[in-house]
């Protein structure tokens, strides 16, 4: 966060990821870091609505002002090219000056599905990479995991 690095957090459904979004957040704001955690659908939609009434400027630069942005859920939905843009203009906010911490369900390959123009899939990749951490939570669901174990339980109890 002191280094305004990014994060990305990228892994199957049910690996941990907003979990450990929010945890990360969690701990920053215990040691006195400003820290927003927001759904990346949620945001978007925040976003046009400030570009409709003429707020888009001062609602950059409140998520812009937070040392550590938490965008959670990106990739699960695709964006239409305004939403895509209004995105970038955040994270173009951010750069460089301040963290942002992002989980995703997608590989980096896959964002073209959720960014359908490649030159801004490739921005916005750039963007959340450039000296950054990209951890791989892997493709094992805990959620199925315990599932299947309380199952195991229940047919030996």
């Amino acid at each position: 966060i002191k280094k305004s690095l990014p994060l990305c957090l990228i892994g199957d459904s049910g690996t941990g990821k907003s979990h450990l979004l929010i945890a990360l957040g969690t701990e920053a704001a215990m040691a006195g870091f400003r820290v927003k955690y927001v759904l990346a659908t949620k945001l978007v939609n925040e976003l046009v609505e400030a570009a409709d009434e003429k707020q888009l400027a001062k609602t950059i630069a409140r998520y812009g002002r937070v040392d550590l942005l938490c965008i959670d859920e990106l990739g699960y939905m695709e964006l239409d090219r305004r939403g895509a843009e209004l995105l970038f203009q955040v994270l173009t906010e951010r750069e460089e000056k301040n963290s942002v911490a992002i989980a995703s369900n997608e590989s980096f390959a896959g964002w073209t599905k959720t960014f359908t123009d490649p030159r801004l899939c490739a921005a916005i990749v750039d963007r959340l990479t450039f000296n950054g951490t990209i951890i791989e939570t892997g493709t094992d669901s805990y959620r199925l995991a315990s599932t299947r174990a309380r199952a195991e339980q229940q047919a030996v109890g």
